[in-house]
């Protein structure tokens, strides 16, 4: 009979496999457990540049929520985007909205912003001197695991 020992984390299921559900799951440590210097390893040239502003990965190997830091030039406006996972916006520091699905929401240093699902939705720095900043978790990696994960940007998509 096989048991949780005999899996390992890269194991992928099938039906066949029903029998491998467990009562008690199993730790398995991953080889990373911290992204030192996040900013300091550089932003992710090509999300930044569909997205029109720095964006920095979180390079962790979490398999159910993603955190990214993005940042906001003075007066930048990102381009309008859409996607199916959900969003919770932690602001680090600046001023400014974001607009989702026409209704402009104010957020300063400290507040929270939540982005629904397949929300058409962008954020705009209101500071004319000083950059805004944010952590961003979403749900992206399980979504993508379960090959639903879709975004659209407008400018490239449309």
């Amino acid at each position: 009979m096989d048991t949780p020992q005999n899996s390992t984390k890269d194991e992928k299921f099938t039906s066949k496999d029903f029998h491998k559900t467990y009562a008690r799951p199993q730790f398995h440590r991953p080889e990373k457990l911290v992204h030192r210097n996040v900013e300091q390893a550089g932003e992710h040239s090509q999300f930044s540049s569909e997205r029109k502003h720095p964006v920095f990965f979180v390079d962790l190997p979490t398999q159910n929520v993603s955190m990214t830091i993005g940042g906001l030039l003075p007066d930048q406006l990102t381009n309008r985007h859409r996607h199916t996972y959900e969003t919770v916006l932690y602001v680090l520091e600046g001023q400014g909205w974001t607009e989702i699905e026409g209704e402009r929401i104010e957020w300063q240093a400290g507040d929270a912003v939540y982005i629904p699902s397949w929300a058409w939705h962008r954020h705009q720095n209101t500071s004319a001197t000083e950059p805004a900043r944010y952590l961003a978790c979403e749900n992206a990696p399980q979504l993508q695991n379960l090959g639903v994960a879709l975004r659209e940007e407008e400018g490239r998509d449309l």
